[in-house]
C-alpha cells in the first residue's frame, strides 16, 4: 500500500470513529492525543511537523506531485477530519449540518467495497435516527423531522440492497434493523399524523428484514 494510501486509510478511520460517537458527545483525550501524535509525525500529512529552528535550514528534495484526483480526495478527506470536531454533533437546521452531510458522503464515497459502503449507509441511516429524536419537542423540527425520515429510509435502503448482494442474510443486516426498531418505535406517539405514517412505513419495513428467510 502505498503512502497516500495509507495516509488516505488514517483518515478516514478518523472520520468513522468522530461518525460513530453520539450526538452531543467529545471526542475523548486518547483520540485527541492519537490524532495530535499523527500529524506531528507526518502519518496525515506529507511530511512531519519540524520545530521552527530547522524549518529554515530544511531544503524540500524535489518530488514527483500525486495525481491531481489523489491530491483532491487526500485534500478533502482531511478537511472533512479537522471540520468534523465542529460538525459531528450538528442537527438538522443547524448551520453546520450541511457540512456534517458532505463529510459522511465523502465517507460513503471512498469506501474500498460495497460491503464497507454498505456499512456505512447504514451508520448514516442510525445517525438519522438519533437526530429525529433529538428534533422532537424542539422548537425547529417543523417539516425537519419528515425530511429526517425520509433520508433516514433511503440511506437505510441504500445500505441493505448494497449489503444484500455482497453478504446475503448477514448477521449485520438482522441486528441494525432490532436496533433502529427500538430507537424509532417509541417516537410513534410524539410524530404527528403524517410523521407517523412515514415511520410505520419504515418500521414495516425493516420488520421484513428481521423476519427469517
Amino acid at each position: 500500500m502505498s503512502r497516500a494510501s495509507r495516509r488516505r486509510e488514517r483518515v478516514l478511520e478518523h472520520l468513522a470513529e468522530l461518525g460513530r460517537l453520539p450526538l452531543g458527545a467529545d471526542p475523548g483525550p486518547a483520540f485527541r492525543a492519537r490524532l495530535r501524535a499523527q500529524l506531528l509525525s507526518g502519518e496525515l500529512t506529507d511530511e512531519p511537523v519540524r520545530p521552527a529552528a530547522q524549518r529554515p535550514r530544511h531544503r524540500r528534495p524535489v518530488r514527483r506531485r500525486p495525481p491531481l484526483s489523489q491530491l483532491a480526495t487526500l485534500g478533502l478527506a482531511a478537511a472533512m477530519m479537522v471540520s468534523s470536531f465542529a460538525t459531528y454533533q450538528a442537527v438538522p437546521g443547524d448551520s453546520l449540518y450541511p457540512l456534517k452531510r458532505a463529510a459522511e458522503s465523502t465517507l460513503v464515497h471512498l469506501s474500498t467495497d460495497d460491503a464497507e459502503r454498505g456499512r456505512r449507509e447504514l451508520d448514516s441511516a442510525k445517525t438519522r435516527a438519533k437526530e429525529v429524536a433529538s428534533l422532537l419537542g424542539s422548537s425547529i423540527d417543523g417539516p425537519l423531522v419528515s425530511k429526517t425520515l425520509k433520508d433516514m429510509e433511503e440511506s437505510t435502503r441504500a445500505g441493505i440492497s448494497r449489503l444484500e448482494r455482497v453478504e446475503p442474510r448477514s448477521p449485520k443486516i438482522k441486528k441494525f434493523a432490532r436496533d433502529q426498531k427500538e430507537v424509532v418505535g417509541p417516537m410513534l406517539t410524539q410524530l404527528n399524523e403524517a410523521e407517523a405514517v412515514q415511520a410505520e412505513g419504515y418500521l414495516d419495513y425493516i420488520e421484513g428484514l428481521v423476519a427469517p428467510h
